[in-house]
């Protein structure tokens, strides 16, 4: 019989798309970044069934993650702004940092809640065992 070889799921690219910290197999959201109908976080993981919201109110703390991402943002679009266009207007900085701010809005409210889930959620860690698949179809 042939052995297959585990292997371990890595966390960057769990994060970059999104999915459950716990199994890194399951989605955290079910919808895309960039929807007209919003973007709806699942109550629990596809894949493993962890429950997303650790408790009521939990992703409140990512509104200082998102913050955090909005600062870091506008500092260096107004420093990239300042070195290409070298203007003093500043009605060039109003219109470039809250036009960003407005279409980068929906990747920070996403990328905050899975930093939130994968980095500062203490006793959350992955567990290899869940990124198996569910059933084994081995005929």
């Amino acid at each position: 019989m042939e052995k297959i070889e585990e292997k371990k799921l890595t966390m960057w690219p769990a994060i970059i798309s999104g999915k459950c910290p716990k199994c890194r197999v399951g989605d955290i959201y079910s919808k895309p970044i960039y929807s007209l109908t919003g973007q709806k976080i699942h109550d629990h993981c596809p894949h493993c069934g962890m429950t997303y919201e650790r408790e009521p109110g939990y992703f409140y703390a990512a509104m200082y993650v998102s913050y955090a991402f909005i600062v870091a943002e506008l500092v260096t679009l107004a420093v990239a702004t300042s070195i290409l266009t070298g203007s003093d207007n500043p009605w060039l900085y109003i219109i470039i940092l809250l036009g960003v701010v407005g279409v980068l809005a929906p990747f920070n409210l996403r990328y905050s809640k899975v930093l939130l889930l994968h980095w500062l959620t203490p006793g959350l860690r992955y567990d290899p065992e869940l990124s198996k698949p569910l059933t084994n179809n081995i005929v």
